[in-house]
């Protein structure tokens, strides 16, 4: 309805108003022109989208007009006559208005929002013609005069927004923004004022003073508050351009002008804010025009002309500005003010108090439709009760059913079940509408009556389904379904009747109940527990069939099963029933819930859907028992605790979905609703009929007060804001305590969930701790869903909890990686929703006032920066979550638990924002008092804000932001820092798997907030460090977090590339392989060419691995980064731009030195005709070959050392070169025949050699068609024969032979050996008279070289005429014979040794062509004598030779194998290596082999330099062809493992794991001979005869132990118990000559190793532990009574005389302490004992031997507790019980304890090594090892000191923490000293260890040191003195002085404890 006010205009003038409209011309505006009727039709069309459409036929449009028919029907069609009269009567009464009168006209306004009606935007037509202006007319008056007087009172009372667009003032533009559109008044909230009121405004001008101020319309006092504007504010209303203009027109145009324009006149209304969202000027400030200043920033007019009509705008100069006149006041102090950032204010405005139906006059017309509904409904009733009725009476009478009734039993009547669903229909619609009161109670209970009959029939019938029936048996039992049907629904009808909350006790019968409870209970137990349980096995698999076939039926079984199920729920909330009732159901609830169902459907009869509606059911029935049960709470919460572990796991798991369709666990869902539910309050005050439920469901009395007679001060809002702080008591005293009830429910499901996980692994029997797992992904699921606040409880106490746990320093390994995993996961929920709040709040729409706030409330939240008050505001984020959950209240009820905690949580948090305020802000102060009374009503009753505020709808994105906003405030979200500074502590850890574990909760942080790596980030710093760390696992954690980060930050790759290529040679093969992969990712991506050398160098590197996988991983890498890119490329510009580069990276990766071999392999390995990419990459690599070429000619450049030269480029064709000759061109070859010109004068021996090389290996893929090319080559290379260096002169010698071979010429070759030969012939005949001089030797050196050459790359026996013509004395058959010959004399042992050395060489290069000659009588006695002489120069020339003969039939016997079959004959099986006879030179090979093992051996073991390692690379090839027995090299590899060479290690590794891999049995037998070996080669080779290395701690034969793993683990404990017995010993035998006897070092060097092994499972450790303890029992007994008798001199037959042993027993290392009195035979005057005396050998002797049994039992106890033996058993080594593992455990890996290092034991043993000092230190070590075996330190009770040390060093399980180890103490474990008892010694005599657990060692005070049994006096006999016992009993156990939190209660509370630890909430 429009408000046609001043200067508002509906439309133009009539046509008459100005000629130039009739003529065309462009009119003036209008500005003033008053207006009485609309448009025309023609006066509208050119505002229309019909404006371009021409002609046009008005018969199409009918013109509108006032008066005219109306399109819409009269009002009086609508509305009644008579209300519509009612409402004008009172109106134009002269009394106070009505309430229902107000309400009414409320309700037009509402219809009559912006929001409601349609808006409509024309085009803007051409001006009218403008005249002077007129006043105002009455055309408000006139229009307003006509309307009835209710309509005028709408009309008086409702503002329209409404804007007719005039062409004078089409827009209003602001400085800021786009157009705004004048408007009347909007009460709507102003906006933030801008900085115009900083700027400093010109002193204004005189001008006309301004119009007066048009008074306002009347409006209602609320109306006024709610546009009154913002306090303190200033706006300035800024006119167009049009106004500026017309006003400039006015100054120059005085005689024009008048009081009414000017810029005063642009439209103001006082009072309420302008459309545009401009203000009024403030009062006494005037606008006036002035002129412009200079530097004065003004609006500047368009340059634009001025339409048509208008005066000529004034020059720039001249143009007006506007200024505000603001009246002098003093002078403003800036320093007294403070720059406050903007924050967002509540929407007051959004919330709107409802009128109360009591106020209301008349009857309301909210509830005219409700009546009418309810009428109707009970009229339905009504007949349906009749028909009943009369079809009861008629079928008693005729005994007769029909469609209603039916007669069952003895001759009862009821209802069919067709009939019971109708009554159920209309009693649930009759309850709906609050109507059901109204229906007679005769009526109901003759209802009642019809319905009983059923119930009671089935009483009598059988419905239990049998497992073991048949298909008859289940057909029969269908028989029964309409009865069991008609039953169910008959209680149906029952139990409706009852949840309709009457009053008369009659409609609530006792006995209906427990039909209908018997009924349930017996459906439950005997139909669909049975159903559910069915499985198709074979006895079962008759009625699987059966009862699938009858799916459908039973689907609707169930389906009414739920139904009667939910109305047992609803009458258990509405009626008190017996708590046998409650019982039982909570009972068929609980099995419901927790009955396992199948996970796949075809596995079970019905449908799993079809059970989850009924766990469903179970659940809201367990939550009503739980609200109205106080005191059946914990027992609820028992009951399901208990039953998790019925729970399945898996996917199967989550069913339960939720709004967002997700899913969760039904049980964590029913766990969150309970928690939930405890925040809301229970009436105490039942009925004896009816249950009031939650006080927020209580109904109200007759005098509208509520029924309860809790009284409050505060009974208002307005009361509320005066009596604040009481107001505030009052919430204080409701909310929080609920708030503490549902944190202490939590609490107590969170502890138990825990304790039970802390004891259980995801492995074991118990699924605590997968359960767990499960629960907190269900939580963090609906951490940000309002329908579940409880989540973030859950979370929260969960988050102490392993804050706690990692922060204990007693805690274990598996409880801190639980809650480091747990912690991760919580983290990266917290980060997830940090970053979802910042993307909902970024792109939220503007316009959207709740939006807006939200936005910027989010973003004050997210800076840690939101205001308390902010966060509670009646208006804020708390209201549009509740709101939004009332909003679905009525589709899912269950919201009433989410709404009570959040309405708590709201409560609290506004109490604790009350008390936090220091200062006194009346305002504020009121707010919170009004908010805490709201509060209060909203706890009290759940419907008090529905009824009595309205607000803006809310939508889902709104309410999940404001959820949002709430949890970023809470503790969980706010220790968001705390939780990631735990996670990166950790990364520092001392335990490796804690560092890894928090490596992968990083990650998971990670994953949903990358910005953490941002800047110069702390978490990236620990990442690299964590790569270098100790462990294994921890490194490669950090690989795979390196690679995340990487991926999500690619800035850091350059930073952490270098890393990732050091992690290439680590120690641990699954860390290497993802390395390479990290690696090969990395090189895709990058172009940088540097990394991508250094990438491709570290590959290559690992091609020469000695694991298997590593190595073809790297192969497998190289191919992909280098060969398979380029697969297919074409031939364009870009292709061949891309191969330059690659070429340039390659040459550089090859510059980088040592990958010039293994590239080699890699191409060939690449090019195999077995390989899948063969064809494409010998594509590549001849393009690659191509563009090497290029590189050729290219010279060392000076400015650029990383660019490739023709050197390097050569470099790299040469090892193409190596691995494939068809690489190559022959026009490649020419171009290359230049370098070779120069050979014997060129300075770069580099560049010939690859030369030379190339054409070694492409030359034989040339023809004799190239014969000119090949005689230039051969005349260029054979003068250089004699000047060239030897590896040169290898390859021109092969390159000579070639060509000869292609020429078919090979004289010049054989004249050139012939000569060689005669000149050493000449040299002989020379050394036999006089030594030859160096002249001579160096001639001998080359003669003897250039033969050797020649023998080994020719074969001139064609040419043996020749030879024996210049020799006719030789009677030889070959020319290498002849030339062994010739040169062997001068290896004799009388010639120089440089002339031997070139001798041997050049004998051993023609035996490699050659081996017959090996076998020659000259060669081996030649080559023994070396051996013998034992000269490594010497020597190596014959193992050189040794090596290319083996390496050159390896490779030989592979060709031969690989070769494809002739003539399509079938391929031989390939030969094994092993297999004598694989090649032809296999007798020559075993022979050589044989001769020259030993030495081999000798060499190989004596050193580890350059010649060891050639003898091991000989040995390996021998083991690799298999020509020795495998026991003959076994041995030599396992001690060469040993060494400290990596090389020689490394290569022995494998050939050890080969042999072990063939010959497991064999070489088994050789592992003790082996050991021996192995300690011999430390000993002497290394010098180091220890038996690990320390930092870190590493078994010298920790590659033995990884050999075994490929043993079976039967046989790994096999060998640690042979390996364990070598330090078994002889007392009487130990040789103890040496300084430190020999057996003593040995046993060391085992015990170490035993140590520090890595078991790889529990039963090994067992094993060995059991082995040393039955190794110390047995050899020790002698040892012992060897020492008590020859050094303590301790007589068995003497017990009641003082002995020196009792003495020094008692004694300390170095005092003596006096015997206890009481004690027989030892007072105190008695003299000491003297010095015992003893021969010095024999006490070397058995000082050893205590020794090795004091060692091996510290690193006995060491392995326990390292590996926690017995420490989860408790109360098997106290009570003596001993535990033996399942062999299922034993299969485990062990776990390594936390804080036990390796440094104690070391040291210890160190220490125990040197008691050989002197006499005293052997007589303290003698005195310890009796002690060892006397006393059983593990048995000990501690006093209260040691109680402290104890618990400094031992964690919660009993294990030791970082102080943990100390020497051979105490140990918790299951070895009770009973291999110790009953052991007969030598002389027959039993032995027993003491456990001290007298009344000595339960005292206080120190503790004396027993003496053996068969010294210690005979203790009295009597019990112990009561004193004793209870001090005893007083003191905990020795294990529970180990336990940091002590023995748990038993039972379910008694689970429940704190975890440890002082870290709380309070952290937060």
């Amino acid at each position: 309805m429009a408000n046609p006010g001043p200067h508002n205009y509906n439309g133009p003038p009539s046509h008459s108003a100005h000629p130039s409209a009739a003529s065309g011309e462009q009119p003036r505006p209008a500005t003033t022109m008053p207006f009485t009727r609309p448009f025309t039709l023609y006066e509208a069309l050119p505002y229309t989208p019909f404006s371009s459409i021409a002609p046009f036929n008005s018969d199409i449009l009918p013109p509108p007009s006032i008066g005219s028919a109306s399109p819409a029907p009269p009002v009086t069609d609508i509305v009644p006559g008579h209300d519509f009269a009612a409402l004008n009567q009172e109106a134009s009464s002269q009394n106070a208005q009505s309430r229902r009168l107000q309400q009414v006209v409320g309700q037009v306004q509402n219809l009559l929002a912006r929001g409601n009606i349609p808006q409509y935007k024309f085009k803007t037509g051409p001006n009218m013609a403008a005249g002077p202006p007129a006043p105002e007319t009455p055309a408000r008056q006139v229009l307003a005069a006509s309307l009835t007087p209710f309509s005028k009172m709408v009309f008086d009372h409702t503002s329209i927004p409404f804007r007719f667009l005039t062409p004078e003032t089409p827009t209003l533009r602001t400085s800021e923004g786009p157009a705004k559109s004048l408007s009347t008044p909007i009460p709507t909230k102003k906006e933030p004022p801008t900085d115009h009121k900083h700027t400093p405004l010109p002193t204004p001008a005189p001008a006309p003073a301004p119009a007066p101020p048009k008074q306002e319309p009347s409006r209602s006092p609320t109306d006024r508050k709610l546009q009154a504007p913002p306090k303190a504010r200033i706006e300035i209303p800024l006119p167009t351009k049009s106004q500026l203009e017309a006003a400039a027109t006015a100054a120059a145009a005085p005689a024009n002008t008048s009081g009414a324009h000017g810029i005063a006149n642009v439209p103001i209304k006082h009072g309420s804010p302008d459309p545009a969202g401009f203000a009024p000027f403030p009062h006494g400030q005037a606008a006036h025009l002035i002129p412009p200043r200079p530097g004065l920033d003004v609006p500047q007019p368009s340059p634009n002309l001025p339409p048509a009509g208008l005066p000529q705008a004034l020059p720039a100069s001249e143009k007006a500005v506007i200024a505000i006149e603001i009246p002098s006041a003093a002078k403003i102090n800036k320093e007294e003010y403070l720059a406050v950032p903007d924050e967002p204010e509540p929407l007051e405005d959004m919330s709107v108090r409802r009128r109360k139906r009591d106020d209301l006059d008349g009857d309301d017309i909210y509830s005219l439709d409700m009546r009418q509904r309810a009428d109707a409904a009970l009229n339905d009733l009504r007949i349906f009760l009749h028909n009943a009725f009369q079809a009861e009476d008629y079928a008693l009478t005729q005994r007769t059913s029909d469609e209603m009734v039916t007669v069952v039993g003895d001759n009862e009547v009821t209802l069919t079940a067709a009939a019971q669903a109708k009554a159920q229909t209309l009693l649930a619609k009759t309850i709906s509408l609050n109507c059901y009161k109204r229906v007679p109670l005769d009526h109901l209970l003759r209802l009642f009556r019809l319905s009983e009959p059923a119930l009671k029939q089935i009483d009598s019938l059988d419905i239990k389904i049998d497992e073991a029936w048949g298909a008859a048996d289940f057909d029969q039992w269908l028989l029964q379904l309409p009865g069991l049907e008609m039953a169910m629904r008959a209680a149906r009808t029952c139990l409706r009747m009852m949840c309709g909350e009457r009053e008369e006790k009659q409609l609530y019968p006792e006995d209906v109940i427990e039909h209908s409870l018997n009924l349930c209970k017996r459906l439950i137990d005997d139909v669909v527990i049975p159903i559910v349980e069915l499985r198709s096995t074979q006895h079962t698999a008759e009625l699987f069939r059966a009862v699938a076939s009858s799916k459908k039926k039973m689907g609707s079984l169930f389906t009414d099963c739920q139904k009667l199920l939910s109305l047992m729920s609803t009458l258990i909330s509405k009626v008190d029933t017996s708590d046998t009732v409650t019982n039982t159901l909570e009972f068929a609830a609980s099995r419901l819930i927790f009955m396992e169902t199948v996970s796949a459907e075809k596995d079970s009869v019905m449908d799993t859907q079809k059970f989850d509606g009924l766990r469903l059911v179970a659940m809201d029935m367990l939550s009503h028992i739980f609200v109205l049960n106080p005191a059946q709470r914990q027992g609820i919460f028992d009951e399901i605790l208990t039953s998790l572990e019925k729970l399945p796991l898996g996917r199967r798991a989550r069913t339960f979905k939720l709004v967002d369709g997700s899913s969760i666990q039904p049980v964590s869902a029913l766990i969150m609703r309970l928690i939930q539910t405890s925040a809301g309050r229970v009436d105490g005050r039942r009925s004896k009929s009816k249950a009031s439920a939650i006080v927020s469901d209580e109904e109200t009395n007759g005098d509208g007060q509520h029924a309860n007679q809790e009284s409050f001060m505060i009974q208002d809002e307005e009361q509320a804001a005066v009596q604040h702080s009481t107001a505030i008591q009052e919430l204080d005293s409701l909310a929080p305590p609920l708030l503490e009830t549902s944190k202490a429910n939590a609490t107590y499901v969170v502890k138990f969930i825990v304790n039970r996980a802390l004891k259980s692994t995801k492995s074991g029997d118990a699924p605590y701790r997968n359960l767990l797992d499960l629960f907190v992904e269900d939580f963090t699921t609906c951490l940000d869903n309002p329908d579940w606040p409880a989540a973030e409880l859950l979370l929260r106490l969960l988050m102490v909890m392993m804050v706690n746990l990692v922060e204990n320093d007693k805690s274990g390994v598996p409880a801190k990686n639980m809650a480091l995993e747990l912690l991760g996961t919580m983290g990266a929920a917290i980060s997830k929703l940090r970053g979802h709040v910042r993307k909902v709040a970024g792109a939220i729409d503007s316009a959207d006032e709740l939006g807006t706030f939200l936005s910027e409330l989010a973003a004050s939240a997210l800076e840690l920066k939101a205001r308390p008050d902010h966060m509670i505001a009646w208006t804020g984020p708390y209201r549009a979550t509740v709101e939004y959950l009332e909003s679905r209240f009525s589709q899912d009820p269950h919201l009433a638990s989410a709404i009570s905690f959040i309405v708590s949580d709201w409560g609290a948090k506004a109490c604790a924002c009350y008390d936090s305020f220091e200062d006194d802000s009346r305002e504020r102060d009121q707010e919170l008092g009004r908010l805490a009374y709201r509060l209060r009503e909203m706890i009290r009753d759940r419907r008090w804000l529905s009824s009595e505020y309205s607000f803006k709808d809310v939508s889902q994105t709104q309410a999940r932001l404001s959820y949002s906003i709430i949890l970023l405030k809470s503790p969980l979200c706010e220790a968001f820092s705390g939780i990631l500074n735990i996670l990166l502590n950790s990364m520092a850890s001392d335990q490796p798997t804690v560092r890894s574990k928090s490596l992968k909760s990083i990650n998971q942080v990670l994953e949903t907030d990358p910005s953490i790596l941002d800047g110069d980030s702390v978490v990236v710093q620990l990442i690299l460090r964590c790569s270098n760390d100790s462990s294994t696992q921890v490194r490669d954690s950090a690989l795979g977090l390196i690679g995340k980060c990487i991926s999500m930050r690619p800035a850091l790759e350059e930073k952490m590339t270098e890393t990732v290529i050091d992690r290439f040679a680590d120690a641990g093969p699954g860390v290497r392989k993802r390395a390479m992969k990290l690696a090969k990712d990395i090189y895709l991506r990058n172009n940088n060419r540097a990394l991508r050398s250094a990438i491709a160098n570290g590959l290559l590197h690992r091609v020469q691995d000695p694991e298997e996988s590593v190595r073809d991983l790297a192969r497998q890498v190289i191919e992909e980064i280098w060969f398979a890119p380029f697969h297919g490329l074409e031939n364009s510009a870009a292709g061949q731009i891309s191969l330059s580069e690659h070429v340039s990276l390659m040459v550089s990766t090859v510059k980088r030195g040592g990958v010039a071999n293994v590239l080699d392999k890699v191409l060939q390995s690449l090019l195999a005709p077995g390989s899948k990419s063969a064809e494409a990459s010998r594509e590549v690599c001849s393009k690659l070959v191509a563009s090497m070429f290029d590189l050729v000619n290219i010279g060392d450049s000076g400015g650029d050392p990383s660019a490739p030269t023709g050197r390097d480029a050569l470099q790299v064709l040469m090892i193409f070169a190596k691995a494939e000759a068809r690489l190559f061109t022959f026009e490649q070859l020419r171009l290359l025949k230049s370098h070779i010109t120069g050979i014997s004068s060129s300075d770069d021996l580099a560049v010939s050699r690859a030369v030379v090389v190339i054409y070694r290996r492409v030359l034989p893929q040339l023809s004799s068609a190239q014969a000119h090319f090949l005689a230039d080559v051969r005349k260029e290379l054979m003068p250089v024969v004699s000047k060239v260096t030897r590896a040169l002169l290898d390859d021109v010698m092969a390159c000579l032979w070639i060509i000869s071979t292609l020429l078919e010429t090979s004289e010049h070759l054989a004249r050139l050996v012939l000569s060689s030969l005669t000149g050493i012939q000449k040299l002989r005949a020379l050394s036999q008279r006089e030594p030859l001089d160096q002249l001579k030797v160096r001639q001998f050196d080359r003669y003897s070289l250039i033969v050797g050459m020649a023998g080994k790359h020719c074969n001139l026996d064609s040419h043996l005429d020749m030879f024996k013509k210049a020799f006719p004395k030789w009677n030889g058959e070959t020319v290498s014979k002849l030339m062994v010959d010739v040169v062997v004399p001068f290896a004799a042992p009388s010639q120089p040794l440089e002339i031997r050395k070139a001798a041997l060489d050049s004998v051993g290069l023609v035996c490699q062509a050659s081996p017959r000659n090996y076998v020659s009588a000259n060669v081996y006695t030649t080559f023994q004598q070396v051996f013998d002489d034992q000269i490594p120069a010497l020597e190596t020339m014959i193992l050189r030779s040794l090596k290319e003969f083996l390496f050159a039939e390896e490779k030989r016997s592979e060709e031969a194998s690989e070769a494809p079959p002739i003539n399509g004959a079938k391929s031989e099986k390939k030969r094994e290596l092993t297999v004598i006879g694989g090649t032809n030179y296999d007798d020559v090979a075993s022979a050589t082999t044989h001769r020259f093992l030993r030495e081999i051996t000798r060499i190989a073991t004596s050193t580890q330099d350059e010649h060891a390692f050639l003898a091991v690379e000989v040995l390996a090839s021998i083991n690799r062809q298999g020509l020795v027995h495998p026991k003959e090299t076994g041995v030599t590899f396992i001690t060469l493992e040993t060494s400290t060479n990596p090389r020689i290690s490394e290569l022995a590794f494998i050939e050890h794991k080969a042999l072990h891999t063939k010959h497991e049995t064999v070489v088994e037998r050789e592992y003790v001979k082996a050991i021996q070996s192995a300690f011999a080669y430390q000993r002497d080779i290394v010098k180091d005869p220890r038996g690990a290395t320390p930092n870190p701690f590493t078994p010298k034969m920790h590659l033995l132990m990884e050999v075994l793993k490929i043993s079976k683990s039967k046989n790994r404990q096999k060998f640690l118990e042979k390996f364990c017995a070598q330090v078994d010993f002889d007392i009487s035998k130990l040789d103890t000559s040496e300084t430190i006897p020999s057996h003593v070092q040995y046993s060391r060097f085992i015990i170490e190793n035993l140590a520090f092994f890595e078991y790889i499972t529990v039963g090994e450790v067992h094993c060995i532990v059991s082995a040393i303890e039955k190794l110390v029992t047995s050899t020790g007994a002698n040892v012992a009574q060897a020492i008590e008798s020859e050094v303590f001199q301790l007589r068995v037959d003497v017990l009641d005389e003082p002995t020196p042993s009792q003495q020094l027993l008692a004694e300390g290392p170095g005092q003596g302490q006096p015997s206890q009195p009481g004690q027989p035979g030892v007072g105190a005057s008695q003299p000491p004992a003297p010095e015992p005396t003893v021969d010095f050998a024999r006490l070397r002797q058995l000082t050893a031997g205590s020794m090795i049994l004091l060692a091996l039992w510290e690193v006995r106890t060491y392995l326990r507790r390292v590996y926690g033996l017995g420490t989860t058993r408790r109360g098997g080594a106290e009570s003596g019980i001993k535990v033996k593992l399942q062999s299922k455990d034993l299969a485990k890996p062990p776990v390594k304890v936390q804080g036990i290092t390796g440094d104690k034991v070391w040291e210890e043993i160190g220490s125990i090594m040197e008691s050989l000092a002197d006499r005293g230190r052997m007589t303290a070590t003698c005195r310890a090892f009796i002690e060892l075996m006397n006393v059983d330190k593990e048995f000990l009770v501690l006093n209260e000191e040691e109680d402290e040390d104890v618990d400094m060093g031992v964690d919660d399980e009993g294990e030791f923490g970082e102080d943990g180890y100390s020497g051979s103490g105490a140990e918790d474990g299951d070895f009770d000293g009973g291999a110790l008892q009953n052991t007969p010694s030598s002389t027959g005599r039993g032995r027993k260890r003491k456990a001290q657990h007298g009344a000595g060692g339960a005292g206080g005070g120190p503790k004396k040191k027993q003496a053996r049994s068969g010294s210690q006096p005979p203790r009295k006999r009597g019990r112990p003195s009561k004193q004793s016992v209870e001090r005893r009993s007083q003191e905990p156990s020795g294990h529970a002085l180990a336990s940091g939190y002590g023995q748990s209660q038993p039972g379910l509370v008694g689970e429940v404890q704190n975890v440890g630890g002082a870290f709380d909430e309070d952290w937060f």
